[in-house]
């Protein structure tokens, strides 16, 4: 945590190579569907339908990751093992929340996003059900700073993920069974025992999560994890909603494409959230260390957006769908990524800050966005022409209102110097 460029630069590079694992995955399902219209885009949106089924567990783990970060970096052990029994607890009881209600809603929900088959459904839900280990793991090695072992798990569970989709694919060519991936990929996270001597110190309390500040940063939390679900992944349940089966397969190759440019450099921004959110005061050195993080994610988005572009035709033809409807999609999805991925880093910059109104209006962002595709992205024309629109607009209000409180901020700390 004393060089957190060079954390990120580590955790960017294993991520990098995680990525490439779900690629070929990626390669074989597209192949492997490609007999059968709209299995593959079906595919796709399924992980988008999971991600909306899971946000409210994606919610709290932002929120419990601030807290052990909080307590490990103050050194304060013995309360950060109590406090991760009290948060393991928590996340338990906001899953079986979560999961009775998305027994409800995942019928409903599947019908307005046009999910074809039950079963697809199904799977979803179990992927969300599954994912409350998943959540504890992610928050527990990101809180205590275990960017290397929480790179190498995600490495892990690609490889579980991709031995097991492109096996069961090969036999039963359908999106559920790919999906099912993915919830079979959380038996990396019992990689984790072979560091069990280093966890915290054993205690015999428990120490609560809730508290003023844990409800504030939890509402914080859900603003910021709305803005950034709904900016980064919803698109494709506006594509299930209203495109044909051609037109489905097309855009969910181009997104998916498109989707890794905020995806690939998005480690700088957990070591940025998780740095920052380990004190309350930050010295200049800190900050800078934090402000040369921010302009390496930035320039890694234009950098990954200007070989998309160039590199559209081969990425395309190796998931099957190396045609002019693609490749056209290229460029405004990869435009709109662009300002995707600088929306999330001020959106992290100000969750960590526990900055109120800038988290807030972050998450109006995002869900407003996501309307206005819902509301005029009834074509692919008509979707690929609003999202650089919408999504750049988004990035200029959040930009100059954060800009202004970049400023208002160094004022305050030099009156008080």
């Amino acid at each position: 945590m004393k060089n957190i460029s060079q954390s990120g630069i580590v955790f960017t590079a294993i991520n990098f190579l995680t990525l490439l694992v779900g690629f070929g995955l990626n390669i074989i399902v597209s192949h492997q569907l490609k007999n059968q219209p709209g299995e593959w885009g079906l595919f796709q949106n399924g992980l988008s339908f999971v991600a909306f089924l899971g946000l409210p567990l994606a919610i709290a783990t932002q929120a419990v990751t601030h807290y052990i970060a909080r307590f490990h970096f103050n050194s304060d052990n013995e309360r950060l093992h109590a406090l991760l029994t009290g948060c393991r607890r928590f996340l338990l009881r906001i899953t079986i929340v979560c999961s009775i209600a998305a027994v409800l809603l995942v019928g409903p929900v599947g019908a307005y996003f046009n999910i074809p088959r039950a079963s697809v459904s199904m799977v979803a839900l179990a992927c969300v059900l599954a994912g409350f280990w998943g959540s504890f793991i992610t928050a527990f090695c990101q809180g205590l700073g275990w960017f290397k072992r929480l790179a190498l798990i995600a490495l892990l569970s690609a490889i579980i993920r991709f031995a097991f989709g492109a096996t069961i694919v090969h036999f039963s060519p359908l999106a559920e069974w790919a999906l099912l991936a993915s919830m079979v990929a959380y038996l990396a996270n019992l990689v984790l025992l072979f560091w069990h001597k280093e966890f915290p110190r054993r205690t015999g309390t428990v120490v609560s999560p809730w508290s003023a500040e844990m409800i504030q940063f939890l509402v914080l939390s859900a603003a910021c994890a709305i803005g950034s679900n709904y900016l980064s992944q919803y698109d494709n349940l506006v594509a299930q909603r209203y495109f044909g089966e051609v037109d489905r397969d097309n855009y969910g190759t181009a997104a998916y494409l498109a989707h890794q440019i905020p995806t690939l450099v998005g480690p700088l921004l957990v070591v940025l959230f998780t740095h920052r959110s380990s004190r309350r005061e930050h010295r200049q050195s800190e900050l800078g260390e934090q402000m040369k993080l921010f302009g390496i994610y930035t320039a890694g988005l234009l950098c990954n957006a200007g070989g998309l572009c160039l590199l559209k035709s081969i990425g395309l033809g190796l998931l099957g769908h190396n045609n002019p409807e693609a490749a056209a999609m290229i460029a405004p999805l990869a435009l709109s990524m662009v300002f995707i991925g600088l929306l999330q880093a001020i959106g992290t910059w100000a969750l960590a800050s526990h900055w109120i109104k800038i988290s807030l209006l972050y998450g109006a962002l995002g869900l407003a966005y996501w309307m206005v595709l819902l509301t005029f992205g009834t074509t692919p024309a008509r979707l690929l022409h609003v999202m650089p629109i919408a999504s750049g607009s988004a990035f200029l209000i959040l930009f100059i209102t954060w800009f202004f409180a970049m400023r208002w901020h160094r004022i305050s700390v030099e009156n008080e110097s």
